[in-house]
Parts: structure tokens; C-alpha cells; sequence
């Protein structure tokens, strides 16, 4: 059995809204044998390798909640997404890795190319590379000819047909499944306010999917998609960059989580010559808006998770405390960012068992900072040590 001892240390540990001091953490193969404080730490932490580190500030290992690894971020995304699957893992590997250095110890992919991420994610659980956990999901299910159809997502229709596309994600290894339930930035034709689906189709899609015991995420801009999403009983509205405060206010009662991929719409607008006129015309219109729907959602006690978009255009992997920094410009306390990218973020992924928390029994999924990331969110910009199953990693800085 190989142990290590991290101690003392200014923890936060993935729920508590301050910092406990002078605590201590012991890692066992990899899990959490025990937490609390270092001056009562047990013998087997005195007997274990002293992982001595000139950063003070642990939390738990971040998440990104929306990304696509198998793109780059490259200003065509469609073009991107006919790439041939193994090339496509090999940029998804290397994606993977990007975010692992920056603090981020889990993501979920939320549509690629083929079902490149079941494997990548069997890869690294496996110990063949070195990557964060990955929750894949295959690809994305779509109407024909909505929003992704030609990229990152199948085309479905009608509520059997919704239910037999879950179920050829499950069958290919997904463990979450995402629904376009509107248009998109990327889409030439679809408006972000058409609502793709009916709601007999997002019933199905749901009921589907949470008989297999996964999460599902709606992609949804417009109000009227993401409303029925949320009536159907969806997981999380991703972007949410036009919901109303009925929608929000259903959303609270409901307990849907709120993904709002700052970063996603941030990027776009800073690079308004370098990408199609549609895409820019489109990522103007959501940018304020999305902006008062956040803060809709932040008054109104959403549950919110990070998450990036990562692999949209100029949208790099390993951003994800980026993010972070945005959802605290854009209003959100420290604290509360913290326990998005974390405990909250493992809730919606349903891996709240695994990690999120630093507790007994859970992953050493852990990161070091040099600064207090509750004082000051930027933090999260430098992160020192990375833990992955107790497995040690230098920080990358972000940004």
C-alpha cells in the first residue's frame, strides 16, 4: 500500500463556504484515508511520505462540465468535426491533458466525433495516458437537420426515435447523454430561439435516460427550449443564454442545474474578424442577454455547475478556471464559484460518490494553490500541484 501525507494546509473542501485551517490529508492508494486536522493527525500519517509543498491552499480537483475534446478550438468548427476518428483521439488525448494541468480533474464531453470519448475515457481510466476523469457522451442527439447535425451530433426524431438514439449512446459507452433543444452560434439556419424538440420528445429523451441511471444535458439558448427541457425534467440547461425569469424560477423548484459556458460566448466576440458573419451576428445577440439570465439565475438560487464549451471556436481546453473567473465577474461570490466547479458539478454528473468533496473513501482528486481562491478567484489561474488519484502533476497556469 503506498501512502502520502499532505499537511498542514488552509483546505476547502468542496462544500463549506470557508477555509478550514491547519488541516491535513492523508491519500492511500490513490483515495482520501482520512481528513482533519493536522495536529491530530493519526500515526499512518506520521509514517507516510510527507509530500512537502510550498503551496498552502488545497481544494478539491475542479470540473468542467461542457466540453468537446475532440475539437480545437479552431475558427471552423464544422470542418473540425469531419476529422477522422483516430486523429480525432489523438487531439482528444492531448485536449484531455490540457485540462488535468489546469486544476481539472473531471470533464464531461457533452457531443464529438463518433464515440472517440468512450474510449479516451476507457484509456485513462486504464492508465494508458495520463488525463482527468472523463464522462463521455458519444454524440449529441439532434433533429434532423437542428442544430450540430452535421458535426457533433445524430439526427433523431419523434419520441421513439429519441429513446432508440439514448439507448445507441448507452450501448457505445456514454455516461451522460446531451439533447440539442434548440439553434445554436454554429448553425447557419436555426435561430436560437427554435425550439427543436417537442415535448413528448425531451419526455422521452429523459425518462430514457435516467432509466439507464445518467444524467442529460439540454443544449438550449431560447426560452421556450429550455423550458420544455426543464419540464421534462432535465439535468441542466446548457448556456441558458435566453431564459426568462419563469423559466428560471421553474428551474429553482425543480432543482435543474444552470451551465452557462461564459467562455463560449466571451471568445466568439473577441474574435469578431475571424469567424462567419452568422456566427458573430449571433454571439452579439446572446451576449448581454446571457449575461442578465446568469444574474437571473444567480438571484433566484439555481443550482449552477462549470462548465466552458471548450472546442468551440477560440475556446481552448484547460480553461476551466477561466470560467470561473468570469461567473465571479459576472456577480457570482468566490465561494459560490468554488462549489460550482465542485461538489455541485459532481452532483449534476452523478459522480458525487467519487469525488467533488475532499472526504474518506473518495478519490484523491486534489489541487494546490499558492493563493486563496476564496479571497480572490483568480487563484484558480495558478494552480501549483494537481492530485489524480492521489497520482502527483505540475500545475499549468491558465489564460
Amino acid at each position: 500500500m503506498t501512502s502520502s501525507y499532505l499537511g498542514p494546509v488552509e483546505l476547502f473542501d468542496g462544500r463549506s463556504t470557508t477555509l478550514k485551517r491547519k488541516q491535513g490529508v492523508l491519500i492511500e492508494d490513490g483515495r482520501i484515508a482520512w481528513a482533519g486536522a493536522h495536529a491530530r493527525a493519526p500515526r499512518a500519517a506520521r509514517q507516510a511520505e510527507a509530500l512537502e509543498e510550498d503551496a498552502g491552499f488545497l481544494t478539491p480537483g475542479l470540473f468542467d462540465c461542457h466540453v468537446h475534446l475532440c475539437m480545437d478550438g479552431e475558427p471552423d468548427f464544422l470542418a473540425e468535426a469531419r476529422e477522422s476518428e483516430p486523429y480525432a483521439a489523438l487531439k482528444a488525448v492531448r485536449n484531455a491533458e490540457r485540462h488535468l494541468r489546469s486544476g481539472t480533474t473531471t470533464v464531461r464531453d457533452l457531443g464529438g466525433i463518433g464515440f472517440v470519448t468512450s474510449d479516451v475515457a476507457r484509456a485513462i481510466d486504464g492508465e494508458v495516458v495520463a488525463g482527468p476523469r472523463v464522462i463521455p457522451s458519444g454524440k449529441a442527439i439532434t433533429i434532423t437537420g437542428g442544430h450540430g447535425w452535421s458535426s457533433f451530433a445524430q439526427q433523431a426524431d419523434g419520441p421513439q426515435g429519441l429513446r432508440q438514439a439514448v439507448r445507441q449512446q448507452m450501448r457505445a459507452g456514454a455516461r451522460s447523454i446531451p439533447v440539442i433543444a434548440t439553434g445554436g452560434r454554429l448553425s447557419p439556419r436555426a435561430s436560437l430561439d427554435f425550439a427543436s424538440l417537442s415535448p413528448e420528445e425531451l419526455e422521452a429523451a429523459v425518462e430514457e435516460a435516467h432509466s439507464w441511471g445518467v444524467p442529460i444535458a439540454a443544449h438550449a439558448h431560447g426560452d421556450a427550449g429550455a423550458r420544455r427541457a426543464v419540464q421534462a425534467g432535465i439535468d441542466s440547461v446548457e448556456h441558458g443564454s435566453l431564459i426568462s425569469a419563469q423559466t428560471v424560477r421553474m428551474m429553482k423548484e425543480r432543482g435543474t442545474f444552470h451551465v452557462a459556458t461564459i467562455s463560449a460566448h466571451a471568445e466568439i466576440v473577441g474574435h469578431s474578424d475571424e469567424v462567419a458573419d452568422y456566427v458573430m451576428d449571433k454571439g452579439r445577440q446572446i451576449m448581454e442577454a446571457a449575461r442578465a439570465s446568469f444574474e437571473r439565475a444567480l438571484r433566484a438560487g439555481v443550482r449552477h455547475a462549470v462548465g466552458t464549451d471548450a472546442g468551440t471556436p477560440f475556446n481552448a481546453h484547460g480553461h476551466g478556471p477561466l470560467e470561473m473567473v468570469r461567473m465571479a465577474d459576472w456577480g457570482m461570490p468566490p465561494p459560490k464559484v468554488l462549489v460550482a466547479a465542485t461538489s455541485n458539478a459532481a452532483a449534476l454528473c452523478r459522480v458525487e460518490d467519487e469525488t467533488g468533496t475532499v472526504e474518506v473513501g473518495k478519490a484523491a482528486d486534489l489541487v494546490l494553490y499558492e493563493a486563496n481562491p476564496l479571497d480572490d478567484v483568480r487563484a484558480v489561474l495558478r494552480p501549483a500541484v494537481v492530485f489524480r488519484g492521489g497520482e502527483r502533476f505540475s500545475g499549468r497556469p491558465v489564460g
